[in-house]
Parts: C-alpha cells; structure tokens; sequence
C-alpha cells in the first residue's frame, strides 16, 4: 500500500533488527521507541497518538515477560504489532443492517475527498454481496455531482435516482426514498453535498436530509492524503451531525498516511472500509489487524486470498491445470490467465500482500506493471493456429507479431520460452505425482482426487 510505503519501511526496519536479538538491554529498547516515534511523526500521525503509542510500546517492552524471554526481540515484534492494531481499531467493524430490511447510508466529506466515487464503489460491493442498492445524490450545489454519480452507478450495474433540475436536497432525499422503495432496493446509498471548508449552512442542510432519510450508518469519507488535518475535519463533523464510522480513500497515494493512523484513537469511531485504487472496485472492508501487518511488512495473506477467490474463475482454472497435467495448455489457455490475472490488480499490489515483499525496494526493471498487457497484445496478435500450435512460430512469423503487437521480437521471445518453461515444469510435475501416486495407491494421473 503505497501510502504506508514510507512508515513501513522504517517501522519494519526497527523491528527486523530487534527479531534476532537474543538479549535486550534498557538503551537498545530506549533506542527502538525514540525510531519508532520519529517514524510516526514523519508519518504525519496525531502527536498525541504518537506519545500513547511509543508509551504503551515502551511500558510492555520493560515488562519481565519481554526481559525474561529466550526470544525477546520476537516479543518486542509481538508488541509493536498488537499495538498497531489497537490504535486501529481491534477488530473489523462492519457496517450496520436496518432490521425493518431497507437500509440508508448517508456520505459527508468535504470536496475532493472522494464521496461520489466512493458511492459507487460501495453500491458495487453490496451488489456483489447479494444486496440490491440505489444511489441517489443531494448535492444541489454542484449538478455535475449528479451526473457523475449517474454515469458511475451504470458502470457498476446499479439503480440511479437523481433530480439535477431540484434546488432543495430535503426534496430529493424524500423522492428517492419512496423511488429506492418502489424499486424493491435494500439499501439506498446518499451522496450529499461538500464544500471546501466546514460551516453552518452546509452543516444545516445535512441534518435536514438525514431527519428525512433517517440513515442507519453516516459515515465520513476521509482524503487519507490530508493527514493530521484529518482529525479536525472527523471531530467537527462528529460534533455537529455524529458519525457511525469512516471511509478512508486514496490509500493508493503517495502521502504519508498519518491519517488513518490517528482518527480512531481521536475520535473513538471505526474506520470501517478503505479505497485502494482509482477502478470502481477497489474498495475493501478495513481490517486492523491485516493492515498492521502490512505497515510491518509481513503482508496480508488473508486479503490476498480473499481477492483471489473472487476474482478468479475456479471453472477456468481446473481446466487450465487439466490442460497443464495432460501437456495440452497452449497459448490460447495462457491468455485466459493473463485475463484473470489482472482481475486482482497491480502486480505491485499483489506483491505488498506477500510476507516480506511489501517493504523491498523493487526498481522499474523488477516490477513491470505493464508485462501482462504487453504479453496479451502479443498473443493477441497471433492466428488461432499459432495460438494453439506455438511450434509454427517461425522468425517471420515473429516479426509480424511484434510488429503488430507493438513489441520487439525480444519481448515475443521472451513470452514463448515462458510458455515453454511452463509446459516443461508441468510435465515434470505430472510424471513426479504419477509415479508417486502408484507407490501410495492413488488412482489414474497420480493425484488423489
């Protein structure tokens, strides 16, 4: 996760030195806390938090628990991380369900922060978890709001009810009320208006809709980009209307991320989703205990494997492991992967999940995220025969297809002895299982399914 790139690097340098230690005196824990605070800080974190956090840290670290260890520097990791996660939140918090069956969740946030989109994104993801949504926009300030909003919720398949033309949000909140009813909608999502700054009208408006629509979740959509800021803006907005919880987005930025570290401790509110990219569905629920794990670089393998199951095709891949065990996977099959592949996002994303990868600094050369386009383009330029018959692929016939593909015959080269190697592994693999499965009485082909 980009954001937490900087704190992560230096929070898990601290502790990877403390890991293999085998003794632990008073200055080497005096020294870790003093690091650890000038990485929060650096991190654009609450100062108060950060003072809470590096006393916590440092109270459990003296405790004879730690002192008295065969393993003190592991203990110390065990510490730092369970701190992390309480500063966060402790558990997931989900978001709430109305028992009369139809549920309304009001947006705040100031402009820019991302509320219309993050609208979206949160229609798409109750859409996939079987619930019917509507979004509706209030904001009678900017009527572009609207339009974006309406041309969002066609990109995530959902229903729309806007009123561009109306000057009261109080009566567009009552429309799409009985509009969200009529439709047999589960949860009406309300985008409403921001401003620049916080103040009375806009505060005024937003009680009236929300005495209308009687929301069972208001949530506060969080620029995580604005750091310490952050703060302020969550406790005027708790103070004046009362939040249930936050949305951080742009946690795909490049900002410090202080931000998402403060605002529970502050505020005592979950954060309970967070956006982590530009596309519709970059959008998860917010789990402390995976995120502190990813700010110590020890990945997130739980989330990983979440993102898999949902965007893979379990269908298409039993078949391609078939086609691999019986040496028929052909270059039409590798495309298909390809395909499923990118599903899961940026190979940079997928490598900050993994334990120990989040933190290593790879250059442009070692994390080309543009290879997997590149490779379908090639294989996309080939004829069908080629695609399932790479062995007709001459020098000529590579030429064409890097030329049409845009590429060099390098790059063409490059992705068939990929391919080959594939082939080769699996069917090293294939005859391994066959020949282990007759020793252990598996049936036909060696695997014991």
């Amino acid at each position: 996760m980009p954001i937490f790139d900087g704190l992560s690097g230096k929070l898990s340098a601290v502790v990877a030195r403390m890991r293999g230690k085998t003794r632990e005196t008073e200055q080497d824990i005096k020294d870790m806390m003093r690091e650890i605070r000038l990485a929060l800080l650096e991190a654009d974190v609450n100062y108060q938090v950060v003072k809470d956090l590096v006393s916590e840290i440092s109270e459990k670290c003296k405790g004879s628990e730690v002192m008295q260890s065969l393993t003190p520097g592991q203990q110390i990791v065990k510490i730092v991380n369970e701190s992390l996660i309480d500063i966060l939140g402790k558990t997931a918090s989900k978001l709430a369900v109305s028992p009369t069956g139809f549920t309304v969740i009001m947006l705040y946030g100031l402009q820019g922060a991302g509320k219309t989109t993050t609208a979206a994104k949160l229609a798409l993801m109750l859409k996939k978890k079987g619930k019917k949504p509507m979004l509706t926009s209030v904001d009678v300030h900017r009527p572009a709001a609207a339009r974006q909003l309406e041309i969002l919720a066609k990109q995530a398949g959902v229903q729309c009810f806007i009123q561009p033309e109306e000057p009261q949000a109080v009566k567009i909140a009552a429309q799409a009320i009985d509009r969200a009813r009529y439709m047999l909608c589960d949860t009406l999502i309300v985008d409403t208006a921001g401003r620049m700054t916080i103040d009375t009208e806009m505060m005024d408006e937003l009680k009236a809709v929300a005495k209308v629509v009687n929301p069972i979740e208001k949530l506060l959509i969080v620029d995580a980009m604005i750091g310490q800021e952050a703060v302020n803006v969550a406790l005027s907005f708790d103070r004046e209307i009362g939040l249930d919880g936050f949305i951080m987005t742009k946690l795909d930025g490049d900002a410090r991320g202080g931000a998402a570290l403060s605002i529970r401790r502050m505020t005592g509110k979950p954060i309970k989703l967070m956006c982590v990219g530009e596309k519709i569905e970059d959008i998860e629920e917010f789990y402390p205990d995976r995120l502190a794990s990813r700010i110590l670089g020890m990945g997130d393998v739980l989330t990983l494997i979440e993102k898999a199951t949902a965007s893979l095709d379990e269908k298409k891949a039993l078949e391609s492991l078939e086609k691999l065990r019986k040496n028929q996977f052909t270059l039409e099959d590798m495309l298909d992967q390809f395909a499923q592949v990118k599903k899961m996002g940026s190979i940079k994303d997928v490598m900050d999940k993994l334990p120990g990868m989040g933190n290593r600094k790879l250059d442009a050369s070692q994390v080309d995220e543009r290879a997997i386009d590149r490779n379908v383009a090639i294989i996309q330029s080939m004829t069908l025969k080629e695609r399932r018959n790479h062995n007709l692929l001459n020098a000529n016939r590579r030429k064409r297809i890097a030329a049409g593909s845009g590429t060099t015959v390098q790059d063409v080269n490059r992705l068939i002895k990929q391919f080959e190697e594939t082939q080769k592994m699996m069917k090293q693999f294939s005859g391994m299982s066959r020949k282990m499965g007759k020793g252990l009485g598996f049936g036909r082909g060696g695997f014991p399914f």
